[in-house]
């Protein structure tokens, strides 16, 4: 399909995130100059998931074929009913695309699936506007992970950095590595400390304050370590299906206090971030954003583990929470120009790939 190409796009990106936190909406400008992607976040807002929501997605890989579809559907509603919102409430005019990336329920790139919840023709129905989502299954169909994928993002539009760190509900890094785009998910990050800070009746633990007041647990945090020991060679795309299988119990082990679970939670992704980046010569700088940049505690033992070799930089706090939104939005416009948006290096599959279904 030929697609007009223009150099300025208004897109809102959409993302729901492995936390359950709620629904991210980034209302976004991206301009091509002299062949280098310029973007602007000019309007942002979170929508937290009411109890109902966050039940029915936390449960939702239990549900019968029939009944997943049809909260499919209701889901994509329930997602253009909150862009819809969005774009009232910031008084948007003008919008090129929608790109969603919706709520992940499985991702098995073993048995060659994934399925993002939010079906986009309902979007699509609830908002009007060009509609781009299912942005990995493509990739997956190809022989890749179908993750990361904000690595390309990185790769336009945070090139001033060495490596990009997310501590999302996963902790993933990406990087250039003899001029290709590398990257994968390193350990599961916010999925495991709101999980334990849950216990405690709390969404997260701000600032890390449960975690400074425990101590590391060796056999725990030898256990930790383990699992991840085996996955280092393949450095595959985590998922919920290992994170329930492998961790929770581990995590449940009421025998060592939840503080210091907590504390040997945190002294473990510092721990795997560390062996995940490369010595260097040069004093590297590395941007770390997602919900997990604000946990301070948390911080400061991936700078202490760093020190030597990498600066570590905290931007805004609008891109520590919309930059994944954002990178998806602009995902879309690289769908809707008909261009590569999925890195064969970052994913493993046969070859890049523009991935995403588009409507309208």
């Amino acid at each position: 399909m030929k697609v007009k190409k223009v150099h300025r796009y208004k897109v809102i990106g959409s993302m729901s995130g492995t936390s359950l936190d709620g629904v991210d909406f980034a209302y976004c400008k991206f301009t091509l100059k002299k062949g280098n992607w310029e973007f602007s976040i000019e309007s942002a807002q979170t929508f937290p998931y009411p109890k109902e929501w966050r039940n029915k997605l936390a449960n939702a890989h239990l549900l019968s074929g029939e009944a997943l579809l049809e909260l499919n559907s209701k889901y994509g509603k329930y997602i253009g009913q909150l862009c819809n919102q969005f774009i009232k409430q910031k008084k948007i005019k003008e919008i090129d695309l929608i790109a969603s990336h919706g709520h992940t329920i499985f991702h098995q790139p073993k048995n060659k699936f994934t399925f993002q919840l939010g079906d986009g023709n309902a979007m699509h129905a609830k908002i009007g506007f060009p509609i781009v989502f299912d942005f990995r299954s493509l990739d997956l169909a190809l022989g890749g992970e179908g993750a990361p994928l904000v690595p390309i993002g990185d790769k336009y539009l945070f090139s001033d950095f060495d490596i990009c760190l997310n501590l999302g509900g996963i902790a993933n890094l990406s990087m250039d590595v003899n001029g290709k785009r590398k990257a994968f998910d390193i350990c599961f990050c916010n999925m495991l400390l709101n999980y334990l800070s849950m216990k405690a009746g709390k969404d997260f633990d701000k600032n890390g304050i449960m975690a400074r007041k425990g101590t590391v647990n060796k056999l725990l945090l030898n256990s930790l370590q383990k699992i991840y020991n085996r996955n280092q060679k393949k450095k595959p795309s985590l998922s919920r299906e290992g994170f329930e299988t492998e961790f929770q119990t581990l995590l449940d082990n009421e025998s060592i206090s939840l503080n210091d679970r907590m504390r040997t939670a945190c002294e473990s992704i510092a721990d795997e971030i560390a062996y995940s980046i490369p010595d260097s010569k040069k004093k590297m700088k590395l941007l770390a954003t997602g919900g997990g940049s604000s946990n301070e505690f948390l911080i400061q033992l991936i700078e202490n583990k760093l020190s030597s070799i990498t600066k570590v930089i905290i931007p805004s706090r609008t891109i520590i929470n919309f930059k994944e939104a954002m990178v998806f939005a602009f995902l879309g416009v690289l769908r809707l120009r008909g261009e590569n948006n999925v890195l064969k290096s970052v994913t493993g599959s046969t070859h890049n790939s523009c991935s995403g279904v588009l409507i309208g």
